[in-house]
């Protein structure tokens, strides 16, 4: 039996038979010099294993970091939901997760040893902090027993009848494969005939054609929206400015979910940022109550408390209004230019860079061509596909490794019942 790709979903997938078939050998064939690489970088080297999904559940808010118990959070996605978290993929991850769901996941990871944390974000990591914790124990799991583990070893292709070859001109006949690798990779299955979908990068940063945004690097403002003019991807949280940009978990997001446009156009479009995450209504009210309450004061002086003051000059310019001017003398249609450049301020992306703590794409084999019961693939017996190879791909926050140990564990399951 044969898992190709020594990454989360492969090293999962081969610990996971081996506990239910010890009798079965697994070889695991990585190209990279050691196994979960990636792995022990993500989350920012703390492992953001999985997450409470209470954004997509209705399960409870968390206001501070507390350990993760047993169904902590009750798994009742909402239709239509998932596509919050999984802009690709969601109808085919509700049925997934309705076999191994994050309850699973946590609750496998705690029985091995590794306790864990949900944080305000409803991120779950290990206490300990340190994504090294999860890769030794996948180490451990497959050295005790007994899966071999073959570096080094590149994978040119896979045969229909389930022959592996190698960069090297070897090869090698399985009973059995689980296709683990990324999704850039689906081209090694090119024999098979397999529908798969191009691989582009899902999260990043945009790069700002605007100097003296840039110039406010390090501002960070907890509660934004962002959108992308002339479509309808948009998404809200933290915004991030940056020496090239914007960043920060709103723009990941919003990256995540308009992945495949922004490359159609070649990451050049224009971002509409909503400084307050208000309406041009509330947002005038909110302006109206620090002229009435500050009549005297300059602009400069008294600003929004979700703003910084040099944010806020900032804003200020791009309305076209003085620091110096009073509150009491900005007049109705000053209040409206603020207003405007408060709900509706319009940047030129030029660009995108990468994330350097997220390595994922989005593309890799078709839905279609995979079962969603079993993971296995529909026209060729014994192929099995798993983790980032498929076309599923998620915002940050633990999404991400959650489809890699969800369909792992199915495709493991499916297998070792045959």
């Amino acid at each position: 039996m044969a898992i190709i790709g020594g990454g989360a979903a492969g090293c999962f997938c081969a610990v996971l038979i081996k506990q239910m078939r010890p009798d079965y050998n697994v070889t695991v064939y990585e190209a990279a010099a050691k196994p979960m690489a990636k792995l022990a970088v993500t989350g920012g080297g703390r492992c953001n294993l999985s997450n409470s999904f209470a954004c997509v559940t209705g399960g409870d808010e968390r206001t501070s970091t507390v350990p993760y118990v047993e169904n902590m959070f009750v798994p009742a996605y909402r239709a239509g939901d998932l596509s919050l978290v999984y802009p690709r993929g969601a109808r085919f991850m509700k049925k997934v997760l309705s076999h191994f769901d994050q309850n699973d996941c946590c609750s496998w990871f705690e029985k091995e040893g590794v306790r864990l944390v949900v944080q305000p974000d409803q991120c779950v990591f290990p206490a300990s902090q340190d994504a090294m914790q999860i890769v030794h124990l996948l180490e451990r799991l497959m050295r005790q027993s007994g899966v071999d583990v073959r570096c080094g070893a590149k994978v040119s292709a896979l045969e229909p009848d389930l022959t592996i070859r190698f960069r090297d001109g070897s090869s090698v006949q399985a009973d059995s494969v689980v296709v683990c690798s990324g999704g850039a990779s689906a081209r090694i299955l090119e024999p098979c005939r397999l529908k798969t979908e191009a691989s582009v990068p899902s999260l990043f940063t945009f790069k700002i054609d605007d100097a003296a945004l840039r110039e406010l690097m390090g501002t960070v403002v907890e509660s934004v929206n962002l959108s992308l003019a002339g479509t309808k991807f948009k998404s809200s949280g933290t915004l991030l400015l940056t020496d090239w940009g914007v960043s920060g978990p709103a723009t990941l997001k919003l990256s995540s979910y308009g992945a495949r446009w922004l490359a159609g156009n070649q990451y050049r479009c224009e971002l509409i940022i909503n400084w307050l995450a208000s309406n041009e209504r509330s947002t005038l009210s909110e302006l109206s109550n620090l002229a009435k309450a500050n009549p005297q004061k300059q602009l400069s002086s008294i600003h929004p408390s979700a703003l910084t003051e040099r944010l806020w000059r900032h804003l200020l310019r791009r309305a076209a209004l003085r620091e110096d001017c009073r509150w009491a003398e900005i007049g109705s249609k000053g209040m409206a230019r603020l207003a405007g450049v408060l709900c509706s301020d319009i940047y030129s992306i030029i660009g995108r860079a990468r994330f350097k703590e997220e390595f994922v794409t989005c593309g890799g084999v078709a839905l279609s061509e995979v079962d969603p019961s079993t993971m296995a693939c529909r026209i060729i017996p014994g192929l099995y596909l798993a983790g980032e190879v498929l076309d599923i791909d998620a915002i940050t926050g633990g999404f991400n490794l959650q489809a890699a140990w969800s369909t792992a564990h199915l495709a493991a399951t499916s297998l070792c019942q045959e």
